[in-house]
């Protein structure tokens, strides 16, 4: 497990507080901490644990996951998709909004292999706070207009 980067995590957490038009008293009771302690760890005199991570981004509505590399916890996936979404991106045979849904089937399946390979990061903690992995969204089929018969009308 890499060492944590609690200097940039707290500046991150700050930025990202901010961004959200949160106070420090906001998040901290939306995260289910104590002010002076979320603030000890914006300023990085603290080292949150998972758990804390963990409600810190639900209550940012970001992912937990964008926290533990901040942290220094888990390693930034480089690269990971980057191809395929290039792709969906480049292809001129499709709209953008079309573009847009399956970039977002995508996402919500890579949320689903996350929650499958680690569903203790998923399911929340023992604190009373629990999260249910989102569920892909499959986007409505295109509809193809019937096709007329050539046989004529049915006798």
């Amino acid at each position: 497990m890499a060492s944590l980067n609690v200097g940039s995590l707290g500046e991150y957490i700050r930025e990202q507080r901010r961004n959200a038009q949160y106070s420090l008293r906001q998040l901290a009771e939306a995260a289910g901490v104590s002010n002076p302690y979320l603030s000890q760890i914006e300023r990085g005199l603290r080292k949150p644990s998972a758990e804390i991570l963990q409600q810190i981004a639900k209550a940012l509505r970001i992912s937990a996951e964008t926290l533990y590399v901040q942290a220094g916890i888990l390693e930034e996936r480089r690269d990971e998709g980057l191809e395929l979404r290039a792709s969906i991106l480049a292809d001129p045979l499709i709209n953008e909004q079309q573009k847009q849904a399956l970039l977002a089937v995508y996402e919500a399946f890579l949320k689903e292999n996350a929650a499958r390979r680690d569903p203790a990061a998923e399911a929340g903690t023992n604190s009373g706070t629990s999260t249910t992995p989102a569920q892909p969204t499959t986007p409505a089929q295109p509809t193809t207009p019937a096709q007329p018969t050539t046989d004529g009308p049915a006798a």
